[in-house]
């Protein structure tokens, strides 16, 4: 499923510019993370990628065609999980995928069901009222629900959050797997998830696309803006910021990133969070 946007931008009636026009093309295929922090206008790209939102300037194709003309099919080849996900508490979790396979129309629902409660890990939970269930219990539902009938576009908002290290490994694996023949869009906060699977990131900041391309090339673009010096925030350069404070063998350290690293502080490759700082901090300027 291709995804063109082209001169997209969004305004709501409160005059609040939620999108600065841009324009994009997602692949038929991979894992894209879109990072940003609140208020950068991630929801709302979602909510128009997923025609909950009509766009006040552009379009968005899905395969050459806008998906309000094409609605039904469109949404019957969507896997969405939203940040805010609503569960039916009396239901168990197998009796909620059957009730969301009806409204998605996937027959026969069984081995649908099936294959999302193992993807999950929720095949010993499938019979356990979803009041019963963890926070991380419950994300997994959410989880399953986006994986039935195989959507062609799966969207998830924040996928990973409350699930234990392994469990977010697992889940990052699986995510991974799906983007072999799919295109899945990871909307999250951890970067970590974001490094381990996807092939491309979008970086938003307040309604503007700051950048699109791989990590790879984020990275690189920040080589020379990231650096690191001796003690804590009080013993740094002028004209640096200090990204984080670390423990080392020999003391504390502090990362910063400057346009220009004074000759005291000492260069070091930088990790894709750091990257990310920097893009949004104004160190890095792209294009």
């Amino acid at each position: 499923m291709k995804i063109d946007m082209l001169s997209l931008s969004m305004t709501y009636p409160s005059g609040r510019m939620a999108l600065e026009p841009f324009s994009l093309s997602l692949p038929e295929a991979g894992l894209v993370g879109l990072l940003g922090p609140n208020g950068a206008g991630k929801s709302t790209l979602i909510r128009l990628m997923t025609a909950a939102l009509t766009p006040t300037q552009g379009k968005i194709l899905v395969d050459g065609v806008p998906p309000f003309q094409c609605e039904r099919a469109f949404k019957s080849n969507l896997g969405l999980l939203p940040q805010r996900f609503g569960l039916y508490d009396e239901l168990t979790c197998e009796q909620f995928l059957r009730y969301m396979a009806s409204l998605k129309g996937i027959v026969p629902a069984a081995p649908a069901i099936e294959r999302a409660l193992a993807q999950t890990n929720l095949l010993d939970k499938r019979r356990a009222r979803i009041r019963t269930l963890s926070g991380g219990q419950r994300q997994r539902v959410g989880i399953a629900q986006a994986l039935l009938g195989n959507p062609r576009l799966l969207i998830l908002d924040e996928p990973t959050v409350g699930l234990d290290p392994e469990e977010r490994v697992r889940l990052r694996s699986l995510f991974a797997e799906c983007a072999q023949t799919r295109l899945v869009l990871l909307s999250t906060h951890i970067i970590d998830d974001i490094q381990a699977v996807c092939d491309r990131l979008i970086v938003l900041s307040a309604g503007r696309v700051l950048f699109s391309g791989t990590p790879h090339a984020l990275i690189a673009a920040s080589r020379g803006h990231v650096g690191l010096f001796p003690g804590g925030p009080g013993d740094a350069p002028p004209g640096v910021r200090v990204l984080s404070q670390v423990s080392t063998a020999g003391g504390p350290c502090c990362r910063c990133a400057a346009p220009a690293l004074p000759a005291c502080v000492q260069e070091v490759e930088p990790t894709l969070e750091d990257a990310y700082l920097c893009l949004s901090g104004g160190e890095v300027t792209l294009p």
